[in-house]
């Protein structure tokens, strides 16, 4: 299950970094957030994968904290999922802005010329 995690991470990670170099606003964009969709599936797994373990701890019963399942990787990625869809809002505003200033959706805010 581990390697299938990190694979995944991997992925994504190189997909993010491959889309940020790319010249469109639209695909930097989408590049971010295949980054922070990494570090929140990074982030998670550092809790480490627990099957069959309460999230909490009941009254009355004795803290055995190996019985339970860490809840800060959790809300640390709950919050960071948030704050992603946020900032990608702003981003994309942003971009629409400038499109309809510039005429185009480049990040040097030049179109190539089709010849080359």
């Amino acid at each position: 299950m581990e390697l299938i995690l990190a694979l995944a991470i991997g992925i994504l990670f190189s997909s993010g970094i491959w889309l940020i170099l790319r010249p469109r606003s639209f695909q930097v964009i989408t590049g971010f957030m295949l980054l922070s969709y990494a570090v929140n599936l990074f982030i998670f797994i550092t809790g480490r994968l627990h099957i069959n373990k309460a999230p909490l701890t009941l009254d009355g019963v004795p803290v055995d904290t190996a019985r339970y399942a860490d809840p800060l990787p959790q809300g640390l990625v709950l919050t960071a999922i948030v704050i992603g869809f946020a900032t990608t809002a702003l981003y994309l505003v942003v971009l629409l802005g400038s499109r309809g200033l510039t005429g185009t959706d480049h990040v040097d805010g030049k179109e190539r010329d089709h010849d080359e």
